[in-house]
């Protein structure tokens, strides 16, 4: 199952791809990572679903990563007494504490935090955006707004607040239950929903405990103010267009995908771009040239993984949706152009050990024209080091813990082998060359070249490069 490109592909679990059959076929097409959307997915399901992810890696032999989306706190409008309103520019329209269904002039907002957190000339957006307000007077218990876009208006529609930093986590006890739930059933990664900041994931990862990886998703104004704070303590960012489109001006979300690109791989770390990648293949078995153009940008700027939702979730084609994002990633990759683009942007080693060994790595397999970068990592730091780097040769990752070779299939490039660790020295030269010839990076007579930590198994010590022929003994396995 070695793939032919080195960005990722996750796909979203639903209705229309959870059971095995469907499974089976997504990760043929294409798909690293499968993503369960927690908003819609009980705890019964999760299990279910991680189970069947399971006996599919079985079946393949090969890491498969799960990631946990947690849902993070949804915030909407209560309902209203005679059905759906219009409310018109210009009008004046009334959020309060008040629990009696509303009408043209008010509603409640039952999030008495977000009363108490408004200021004057914050602007609230419903309904994803379609009905714009500004504040225009506040108190504990209503805040008058004046109607800027019109609309229709109904029941439980959501409310989003650009301008206003809510002094609440961005975790709900819905959430904590969930995560609580994934981290016991062995997920990999776990998707942190409507960051603001730091402590946001701080807090998660207290509650994982070193048993998932923490992927913060960037949908609000306050975390792209708060973006490096937020990156540090973070295992990985995801670029979630989807509301940060409704939360920020639309046109500033392509030059904000390229800004947390670029960090994420400067700092080491995956970035997933995500959210309405091929969403015409929803209903439609192609999707729309603009929305090809769109995946391939992705993999222009090097991020380590592209993401589909509804498409795989809930679409009438989630093969061809997979299928389609895959050859776009391989034909963007055969391109002579996205060369030269990667390396215009790789950053400079950062002044470690690890760092400088995997730059040199990458520039002593480039200019030796090695057939590829083994590297012995047993918690994948050595693997995103050199990862970081975009070599133009393939990087293999041969890893002892399955949990860090599920972890390592949402990073770029990396071909993930979980497999004994090495005795010494002379087993891991020789096992590199047996696993780079069985997987088809190295024919008998090429060379490798292998990075990892001495003495072995040393988390983080990445200090070793050796170059070694892939031999006659290699070739025999």
């Amino acid at each position: 199952m070695r793939r032919l490109r080195r960005i990722k592909i996750l796909a979203t679990l639903g209705p229309a791809s959870s059971d095995s059959t469907m499974i089976r076929k997504l990760f043929e097409a294409g798909a690293d990572v499968f993503r369960i959307n927690m908003s819609h997915t009980p705890h019964d399901k999760m299990r279910e679903l991680v189970k069947t992810i399971r006996n599919v890696e079985s079946s393949y032999g090969r890491p498969i990563g799960i990631l946990v989306d947690l849902q993070g706190p949804k915030l909407r409008v209560g309902s209203f007494a005679n059905g759906p309103v219009q409310l018109n520019n210009g009008a004046s329209f009334v959020l309060d504490s008040n629990k009696e269904p509303g009408d043209a002039d008010r509603v409640c907002l039952p999030h008495p935090e977000i009363l108490s957190a408004l200021k004057v000339g914050d602007a609230l957006l419903l309904d994803d955006g379609k009905v714009r307000l500004i504040c225009e007077e506040t108190s504990p218990d209503r805040a008058v707004t004046r109607v800027v876009i019109g609309g229709k208006m109904s029941d439980r529609k959501g409310v989003s607040l650009p301008d206003t930093d809510l002094p609440m986590s961005a975790m709900t006890n819905k959430d904590r239950a969930d995560l609580e739930a994934a981290c016991e059933t062995g997920i990999d990664w776990v998707a942190l929903s409507f960051v603001q900041r730091a402590e946001d994931v701080a807090e998660a990862k207290r509650m994982i405990r070193g048993r998932a990886a923490v992927m913060a998703k960037i949908e609000k104004p306050q975390a792209i103010e708060r973006l490096q704070d937020i990156l540090d303590v973070s295992d990985a960012l995801m670029v979630a267009r989807g509301d940060l489109g409704v939360e920020m001006p639309l046109e500033r979300v392509p030059s904000l995908q390229k800004q947390m690109t670029r960090m994420a791989r400067r700092a080491g770390k995956p970035v997933v771009v995500a959210t309405q990648m091929l969403e015409s293949m929803i209903t439609s078995p192609v999707p729309t040239r603009a929305e090809v153009s769109d995946v391939a940008t992705a993999v222009y700027e090097g991020a380590d993984a592209i993401m589909l939702s509804a498409e795989s979730a809930a679409g009438k084609y989630p093969v061809e949706a997979v299928s389609t994002m895959n050859r776009i990633g391989e034909e963007v990759e055969r391109d002579t152009l996205y060369r030269g683009v990667l390396t215009a942007q790789r950053p400079e080693p950062e002044a470690t050990a690890g760092d400088a060994i995997a730059g040199a790595a990458r520039q002593i397999a480039e200019t030796l024209d090695l057939s590829a970068i083994i590297c012995w990592t047993s918690s994948g730091s050595t693997a995103l080091r050199v990862a970081r780097e975009r070599p133009k040769v393939p990087v293999v990752a041969i890893t002892p813990n399955l949990n860090t070779g599920r972890k390592l299939s949402a990073v770029w490039g990396v071909h993930c082998v979980v497999a004994e660790d090495a005795r010494d020295q002379d087993d891991m030269v020789d096992r590199a060359g047996r696993i780079a010839f069985r997987d088809g990076f190295a024919k008998s007579g090429q060379r490798v070249i292998i990075v990892a930590g001495v003495p072995l198994g040393t988390p983080g010590a990445t200090n070793m490069v050796r170059i070694a022929y892939v031999g006659p003994t290699d070739a025999d396995v």
